[in-house]
């Protein structure tokens, strides 16, 4: 039998919605869950009938962060996240769940995030041993760094105001629908080559930051995953204890 797809597409009026559905691992950035969604984004792209891209997810989990049984190889999760940047239509990231890790990448690499007041963020990588690597492509150039400095260091969970306030989603309403609506009025209203060069005007910084950090901030990551303190922090993780270091 073929295997259920891991991104389920439909359109309406000139917006194409991508959900992320793999509720068994909260939607986790697994090999197969990134490959995928890579190649609907890039079918979005080439679709002249296509004049935004909204991405979501079923379940109350946008994103768990990277797969810790089967991993993405970095190299196709920067290709992930440059190709949303990089898409010539904007993507809006509707967020009515929890966010982790590598999860609040995808955040960072869309143009605009809406979420639901009780969704909850948290960058967890140095609590399994491990840092915010490659998701910082898109995230570093974008969120108040005074608050970010506290999020990666200390993987404290924050609210979508929070979120809000620091960059991470541009706004939260009590249903994410309704922070929705407006967002794809106004998209649906604009002219398609007007929004892909304003994007493109809008994306400068972040794509100079790909071109100038991938390779050390991959390097970095696959040093750090390699590590004994990562094999710690994972097998705590999956064995739901403690790691070794804390007190």
């Amino acid at each position: 039998m073929p295997e259920e797809p891991l991104i389920r597409a439909a359109h309406d009026r000139g917006v194409t919605t991508l959900t992320l559905d793999s509720p068994g691992n909260r939607n986790a950035l697994s090999h197969a869950l990134v490959a995928e969604l890579t190649e609907r984004l890039a079918d979005a792209g080439k679709d002249p009938g296509v004049r935004a891209v909204v991405l979501t997810h079923t379940g109350n989990t946008f994103s768990a962060g990277a797969d810790l049984r089967d991993p993405p190889h970095p190299d196709a999760l920067v290709g992930l996240l440059r190709g949303i940047v990089e898409l010539p239509k904007p993507v809006v990231a509707r967020v009515a769940g929890h966010v982790r890790a590598g999860g609040l990448g995808l955040l960072g690499a869309c143009d605009i995030s809406v979420a639901a007041t009780a969704s909850t963020f948290a960058f967890t990588e140095v609590r399994i041993g491990v840092a915010p690597a490659v998701i910082s492509l898109p995230l570093l150039p974008r969120l108040d760094p005074r608050a970010v400095a506290r999020y990666y260091l200390t993987g404290e969970r924050f609210d979508a105001a929070e979120a809000a306030r620091i960059g991470l989603v541009t706004a939260s309403g009590d249903d994410a629908d309704t922070a929705l609506a407006p967002v794809l009025d106004g998209l649906r209203r604009a002219e398609p080559q007007a929004l892909a060069e304003t994007k493109a005007l809008l994306t400068v910084k972040v794509l100079e930051a790909f071109d100038r950090d991938t390779r050390t901030l991959q390097d970095l990551s696959a040093r750090l995953f390699a590590s004994e303190q990562a094999r710690e922090g994972m097998t705590a993780f999956l064995e739901r204890r403690d790691p070794a270091w804390v007190w």
